[in-house]
């Protein structure tokens, strides 16, 4: 089915719609953009150079993707902005694409970002995450799967978020944040998050064993390169068990709440 265009949208020839899409009045698309199926670009939305769209996406009012990268070191290298399907991008929602050459910033599938959320430059995001209300991701993080960003959370730079994680309202944090725990307001442990592990059908016997590696990691007074020697000797194997322990041995910053 052929997409519908308001002839009030201001859309670069050179711009690939795909079909079935719904684009509003005072739309602004450039040149360099590839947009898929079923997409609903609602009004006064940006769409810049570099961005390369999947299907059944929903981009609110205000929104501009694939923004200039707020980064000193951006010299106009031409760079690309990915959103993956079934997106959901809400009022205010900034996206920087990448910052060199090449680069990519990169939004999955069935992700939902609230009003006034900014991703910035060069960084990944998985599937199912939420961003909540004015939440804002500095350059260079990578966020995984099914991650949910209370309102208000700021990462910084070059930081990780790993699988299943819930960053409470109001954080601020500066280190990684292990899969599958609730990160405090004060940026340190808060307990294992139960409840996405529940949602996603983890079996309650691997969710003890994560809450077990945890306490060896956060309530001992070992290394973080103890603990994960300990996890490796007491907690039973699982795949969320070698997640865990795949991303405490890459991290180079540190994780929050362990000296």
């Amino acid at each position: 089915m052929a997409s519908e265009i308001s002839p009030k949208a201001e859309i670069s020839p050179k711009a690939k719609i795909g079909n079935n899409c719904k684009i509003f009045p005072f739309v602004y698309i450039e040149d360099d953009v590839v947009i898929g199926d079923n997409c609903i670009i609602f009004p006064f939305v940006s769409i810049l150079n570099g961005t390369r769209m999947g299907n059944g996406n929903k981009i609110h009012q205000g929104s501009v993707i694939a923004a200039l990268p707020q980064d000193f070191n951006f010299r106009g290298e031409k760079s690309e902005c990915i959103i993956g399907d079934n997106n959901i991008i809400r009022e205010n929602v900034v996206i920087n694409r990448a910052t060199h050459t090449g680069g990519q910033t990169v939004i999955g599938n069935n992700n939902v970002l609230m009003e006034g959320a900014h991703i910035s430059h060069d960084t990944k995001v998985d599937n199912d995450c939420v961003f909540g209300y004015g939440t804002k991701i500095a350059g260079d993080c990578v966020i995984g799967h099914g991650v949910i960003f209370s309102s208000s959370v700021i990462e910084n730079a070059g930081t990780r978020v790993g699988d299943g994680a819930m960053i409470q309202a109001g954080t601020t944090f500066s280190k990684d944040v292990p899969p599958y725990i609730v990160c405090s307001k004060r940026s340190e442990y808060g307990g294992v998050n139960f409840t996405m592990g529940r949602s996603y059908g983890v079996d309650e016997k691997v969710l003890k064993h994560i809450a077990n590696a945890y306490r060896l990691v956060y309530l001992s007074n070992t290394s973080l390169f103890d603990a994960i020697k300990q996890i490796e000797n007491q907690v039973p194997d699982s795949p969320e068990i070698r997640n865990i322990l795949k991303f405490m041995r890459s991290t180079t910053l540190g994780v929050i709440g362990k000296k």
